[in-house]
């Protein structure tokens, strides 16, 4: 994603920088086809008006300790990675001379006519020269206001659906392939053209059917077990739907059922 974004930013006459020192030879020639220039980390910050970061998510706060200690003033650090809102709010504070950005990309890689969106939360007028950064390229900008924590938050209540549903996915056809009704599994499949993450409309009946799901789960997790799957998945979402007790027909607005499952656990 580094460099196919750095590339949308060469392709408008932009200077990227960035840092090889520690990369494998596969991020060495994306780097080079995207037109980057290489340099030594001290001297990328020196040079660099805007940082921004984007890494897998468990070395995110330790690369900003890096670029913090090193004396970033006066400049914009924005954090693209898919990391909590509390974390956000770390990083934000390691920069009290700085303007951090939180900021989040959904959507493919920027090649070949893919057009992903960086949302945006924190002061407006960074987050305004952020947009005309990578304005005429195929990475779409939108903002989402001043709160810093705003643009993670929607990227991993996203993925948790799109990452975990893929999770599912696998999961269904491996149970399914394994008792040579695959072909049949992917036919039901077929005849749905929506996603289940645009019906919230539905949260309120998957509540009230959350009694007879529960066990149902709770058997299609020993399904995959038998086909030798992990059903660990499974199992939490029939424990998930635990938390719906005494919702069994019952007609619930959306936020009435949300509210209970944020409760605590039956036997908690």
């Amino acid at each position: 994603m580094g460099a196919a974004v750095g590339a949308q930013l060469r392709a408008r006459g932009v200077t990227v920088l960035w840092c090889p020192a520690g990369r494998s030879d596969a991020t060495r020639r994306r780097a080079e086809r995207a037109g980057l220039e290489p340099a030594l980390f001290p001297d990328l910050l020196d040079r660099a008006d805007v940082v921004v970061s984007l890494c897998p998510p468990a070395g995110a706060e330790e690369l900003a300790g890096r670029v913090a200690s090193h004396g970033f003033a006066g400049r914009t650090y924005v954090e693209a990675n898919a990391v909590s809102p509390e974390r956000v709010r770390r990083i934000v504070a390691l920069f009290p001379e700085a303007v951090t950005i939180d900021a989040a990309v959904i959507g493919s890689p920027p090649i070949g006519g893919k057009r992903p969106t960086l949302y945006l939360a924190g002061e407006r007028a960074q987050r305004d020269g952020i947009e005309q950064l990578f304005a005429g390229t195929d990475v779409r900008t939108h903002s989402l206001g001043l709160d810093p924590g705003a643009a993670s938050a929607l990227k991993l209540a996203y993925s948790s659906y799109q990452k975990a549903s893929r999770v599912l996915a696998a999961l269904s056809y491996g149970a399914a392939q394994t008792h040579g009704v695959g072909e049949e599994l992917l036919a039901i499949a077929a005849n749905r053209s929506s996603s289940y993450l645009a019906e919230t409309d539905y949260i309120p009946k998957t509540a009230a059917r959350a009694w007879r799901w529960g066990p149902e789960l709770a058997e299609a997790a020993a399904l995959l077990g038998e086909a030798g799957l992990p059903e660990e998945l499974m199992l939490a979402a029939a424990t998930s739907l635990d938390r719906w007790e005494g919702a069994r027909d019952a007609h619930l607005t959306v936020e009435e059922a949300l509210e209970l499952l944020r409760r605590p656990p039956p036997d908690g």
